[in-house]
């Protein structure tokens, strides 16, 4: 089976982009995914996104393409179809890259 954010992310690297947008229906990466308690994650690295329990079948392709790109040194970001525009400059959605996350 071939995974659409696992491709996008493999051609985003390919082509040289700086960066690589993962458009969905839900706003952001959520910690603690669907407890009442749930959070928003704002900006992360890598491992800190592959250390939370995400869906294998939602959340988790999209969340592991984000990685991958991360690490090739740009940055990725997860969030809201009709929030592009904000999700690309980090004012919506989750964004994902190798330098330190801000602390909550």
């Amino acid at each position: 089976m071939i995974d659409k954010d696992l491709t996008a992310a493999l051609l985003a690297t390919e082509l040289g982009a700086d960066a690589l947008l993962l458009l969905t229906d839900v706003p952001a990466v959520y910690e603690d995914w669907p407890e009442p308690r749930r959070r928003a994650v704002g900006s992360t690295t890598p491992q800190a996104l592959r250390a939370l329990d995400l869906a294998p079948g939602s959340m988790g392709p999209k969340a592991e393409a984000a990685c991958r790109f991360a690490e090739r040194g740009g940055f990725a970001a997860i969030g809201a179809l009709e929030e592009a525009r904000r999700v690309l400059t980090g004012e919506a959605g989750t964004r994902v890259s190798l330098a330190e996350a801000p602390k909550a």
